[in-house]
């Protein structure tokens, strides 16, 4: 499973300097009006469960991460908020003490790319197939049935370099394996390269991905988003 520690002290400024929209990413979730037991897959260090916490302060969170680095700055982050709980979980042993009514990830461990009109793929930071099966098998204890799975959309992903707001020249590069692609990630501070992080990540059709899922009892929602960030699943066992 993909570990960001070489990469944690730069997140933030790499992920609010354009990558990601997070009051967009909020204004979805919020559209599916969670009251309780809310569950963020890969949180990294917390800037959605902060918007999320900001906008609903009395929700329930919790808020699971492999990177211990990440989390770290996540508990800063997220400690005036009492109503957000955060454990250093992998998702291939996930135990927590409730089921969800709602659970999310956005750039986590699981996603989808969607390229122009072309069928959605799931991306997955896990790249052994049973593994996977693992990592849905354990998901699917910890969420209530009739509860929601989203799923986050992304664009193709593609070689390109960036500076960022804090200078520095930001960049990345995807090379294609067997099972799915190789992402490199970069930071350059002037000559200096201060961050060089490697994931690798495992690729499934979407009919493969509805026939993993749905071995684990999770069944697609044809239901658009409004902002075009997730994609829904209900859990139907």
């Amino acid at each position: 499973m993909g570990d960001y520690t070489n990469m944690a002290g730069y997140y933030d400024v790499i992920m609010t300097s354009g990558y990601y929209d997070y009051a967009k990413i909020v204004d979805s979730l919020v559209a599916h009006h969670p009251q309780r037991n809310v569950l963020e897959i890969g949180c990294g260090t917390g800037l959605i469960l902060e918007e999320l916490a900001k906008r609903q302060p009395k929700l329930p969170i919790t808020g699971i991460d492999l990177t211990a680095p990440m989390l770290s700055i996540a508990q800063k982050r997220l400690a005036p908020f009492s109503t957000v709980s955060l454990s250093q979980q992998n998702i291939t042993e996930l135990s927590l003490n409730e089921k969800h009514e709602l659970a999310f990830s956005y750039g986590g461990v699981w996603y989808f790319v969607i390229d122009g009109d072309k069928e959605p793929f799931l991306v997955s930071h896990i790249a052994d197939e049973q593994a996977n099966h693992l990592g849905f098998e354990h998901l699917a204890k910890h969420i209530a049935v009739g509860g929601t799975l989203l799923l986050g959309i992304q664009g193709p992903h593609h070689d390109y370099e960036t500076v960022i707001s804090n200078g520095m020249k930001y960049s990345q590069k995807i090379d294609p394996t067997d099972i799915g692609f190789t992402k490199h990630y970069y930071l350059k501070d002037g000559a200096q390269k201060v961050m060089d992080q490697t994931v690798h990540y495992r690729t499934y059709t979407f009919a493969e991905a509805q026939a993993l899922m749905g071995a684990h009892g999770f069944e697609y929602v044809a239901k658009k988003d409004p902002n075009q960030l997730f994609l829904q699943f209900k859990k139907v066992k």
